[in-house]
Order: structure tokens, then C-alpha cells, then sequence
């Protein structure tokens, strides 16, 4: 099947491309947008399942109530990519594009960590949210222990908000008195491109009496004797292990060639690869910013911005910026905000809007305004 763009991938970045195409080009954006899954969940909504805030339902937005003119959406797994033919085979059918925009992200390898498939349990995939809630709910107390098993890691915020979350859940339970959580992490600070907003962080987690434990590198897990192993011959104990495993490109892309040094480098501007009329988005990229939807969906607008450009002839393309708004829940009904800006300036800068329950009523917004906007005509 020939297509004018064929976009892999609908998270972030996949939308966002496939939504801007749309809008500008209207029924002739002759875009095919493939995923494998019923519909797309935000990264933060994972929390909701994790402590049983909402149902896989209510967060879950469908694909087949995608509408936009000019897109049309499959449901069908990727089996090969070859990136020089742009040529792409799925489960169900071959395609073969003008454009090829690889937007997979990146997938989680527990097992990396040895021990951890064994020890501990995940929270970045909606299958590890749901099953943790109800570990969870079987919890009685203890030391629960967050750690970041490798770098790069997906929403850099998350495990700090984990940690606050996870605090608070105990504390509603009644069960903080005979608790304690540590996180242990790989950075020396929260956020590091964010001074104020790690300051936020850690004087939260000594407000509620979170251990930071940081600049460490965890080795594996040992679920015998319940420890955390960390590089520098210490352990920490623990009744709870939650972890954010190892990240890695998807296997279809490895066998592609695209990816280098375990990610596709993509030019920084209009993220195109080696390989003409082939681009990459978001996690499955080594784009110079952190992995994260909303800087998928920024490269994603620069992207438009130049296919956009070369359909209408004109020169309106606005290189990707490496911008994006982190938001960061804090308990309580409290969310802050990370303003960061990755590649505009000589160095990354992140400034940091103090939480509110404004930015949190933000937040939900947030979550809204993408719905109407990559999903509704």
C-alpha cells in the first residue's frame, strides 16, 4: 500500500505530527498512523491506576475515535522496517511511504537489572501501574525503596513523584508510623536542569521525611535478602522495591539500522535521519532532550512545521526548539511546573512555578486540550 506520510507510532509524537498535518493540509494530508495498542494513555495518568484514582477506562483515550480529515488510523503491528526503501510490513499489510516518521518510543527491559524481575515491581507501563495497585493494596508497611535502574529514563520528574505520592497513600492508610521511603537515583539532584524545582523536590521529601539517596548507580537486585545493591558496595534494605527499569529502542528498530549507540540520531533541527525522507520523534531518538511526550510533541511541531513547509512551498519552518512544560505532582492536590528549555539557549535552563492547586486544575487541561486536538475533526 502506497501512502504520502506514514507515521509509527501514535504517543506524543506520532499525534501531534499526524494532528498538525491535518489541520494544515485537510483531507489530502494522506497520512497513515500505526499503532499497536486500543488507544493512547499519558504518561501521568499512570499514577492513577498505580493508586486507584481512575480505571484503565477513564484514562484510556481510543484510537478508534480518532476522526481527523486526511488521517487514517491502523491498529496492526510493526514486523520490519526498512529505512533505505522506506518500506514498512506489519501484521497485516505492507506499506510503502513518501515520508517514514519512526515514532515507537522506547520499551523497558526489567530483566537488564538482575534481580528485578524477581524482586521488585514496575510503574511505567499500564499493565506494571495496575498490577501495583494492587500490591499495594496488600501492603502493610515497611521500607519502600524507588530506584532508577538506568539512564535515560522517560519523564525525569516521575520517580521523585512517585516517591511523594507513595508517601502520601501511606500516610491516608494509616500505615507511615512503621514506614519509610527512599529513593535512590542516579543524579546528585531531582531535576537538574531545574535548580529551583529540585529545591521544591527536596524540601518536600524532608518535609515528609523522603530519603534522597543520590549520584548512585544500582547493580541489582537480591530478592532473597531483600537489599538494593548500588555500585559503590553499599545495599539498602527493603520490604517494597518499585523500580523504573532500563530503557532500550524497540527491537524492529534495532534490526532496521536505524538506531546508533542504542538510539537514532536525528538532526537536531528538523529531526531527519541518514537514511532521506525518513525522520524520528520523541523517546526512540537521541535527540539532545529528555525523554518525554512534551518534547515528542515539540519535535513533533517542528517536524510539521517542515513537511508542512516543502508541501505548501513555503518558508515558514520553525526548527525544533527542544522546549517543554514538566508538570510535577507534589501530594496534596498540589502540582508545580518545570519550564524547560533544552536547546534555545548555551545551556539547558528550567525554571520552576511553585505547586498549586491552579497548576493542577492546568494539568487536567493539558490532558484535555490534546484530546480535542488530536482526536476531534
Amino acid at each position: 500500500m502506497d501512502t504520502n506520510t506514514l507515521i509509527l507510532g501514535a504517543g506524543f509524537g506520532g499525534l501531534e505530527l499526524a494532528s498538525r498535518l491535518s489541520d494544515a493540509l485537510g483531507p489530502d494530508a494522506g497520512v497513515t498512523l500505526i499503532d499497536q495498542n486500543e488507544g493512547f494513555v499519558f504518561g501521568f495518568s499512570k499514577f492513577e491506576l498505580m493508586f486507584g484514582r481512575a480505571t484503565l477506562d477513564e484514562v484510556m483515550h481510543r484510537y478508534a475515535e480518532l476522526v481527523k480529515p486526511g488521517v487514517a488510523f491502523r491498529r496492526e503491528r510493526i514486523l520490519s522496517i526498512d529505512p533505505a526503501a522506506r518500506r514498512v510490513v506489519t501484521d497485516r499489510e505492507t506499506y510503502e511511504a513518501q515520508t517514514l516518521v519512526v515514532a515507537l518510543g522506547a520499551e523497558y527491559d526489567p530483566g537488564a537489572t538482575p534481580g528485578f524481575v524477581e524482586g521488585g515491581h514496575e510503574f511505567y507501563s499500564v499493565p506494571g501501574a495496575i498490577a501495583l495497585h494492587d500490591v499495594l493494596l496488600g501492603f502493610e508497611g515497611g521500607a519502600v525503596v524507588i530506584g532508577v535502574l538506568g539512564q535515560p529514563f522517560k519523564c525525569p520528574p516521575a520517580p521523585c513523584e512517585a516517591a511523594m505520592l507513595l508517601e502520601e497513600w501511606l500516610t491516608k492508610r494509616g500505615q507511615r508510623e512503621r514506614s519509610s521511603v527512599t529513593l535512590v537515583h542516579p543524579w546528585g539532584t531531582p531535576v537538574p536542569p531545574s535548580p529551583d524545582g529540585s529545591v521544591a523536590i527536596r524540601q518536600r521529601f524532608e518535609e515528609r521525611g523522603i530519603t534522597f539517596l543520590g549520584d548512585r548507580t544500582i547493580t541489582h537486585i537480591d530478592p532473597a535478602a531483600k537489599t538494593v545493591h548500588i555500585a559503590d558496595g553499599s545495599t539498602v534494605p527493603y520490604d517494597l522495591f518499585l523500580g523504573i527499569p532500563i530503557h532500550r529502542v524497540p527491537a524492529v528498530v534495532v534490526e532496521s539500522g536505524l538506531a546508533e549507540d542504542g538510539w537514532i540520531p536525528v538532526d537536531k533541527t528538523n529531526l531527519a535521519t541518514r537514511f532521506p525522507g525518513v525522520y524520528a520523534l520523541g523517546d526512540v531518538t537521541s535527540a539532545p532532550v529528555p525523554k518525554a511526550g512534551v518534547f515528542a510533541e515539540s519535535a513533533a511541531r517542528a517536524l510539521a512545521s517542515y513537511l508542512i513547509d516543502q508541501a505548501k512551498q513555503t518558508a515558514d519552518f520553525r526548527p525544533f526548539d527542544g522546549s517543554g512544560s514538566c508538570y510535577v505532582e507534589f501530594g496534596g492536590g498540589l502540582v508545580g511546573r518545570v519550564d524547560a528549555d533544552f536547546l534555545t539557549g548555551p545551556q539547558p535552563r528550567g525554571p520552576f512555578v511553585a505547586p498549586s492547586e491552579e497548576l493542577a486544575r492546568e494539568k487536567a487541561g493539558f490532558a484535555t486540550t490534546r484530546d480535542r486536538r488530536w482526536f476531534r475533526a
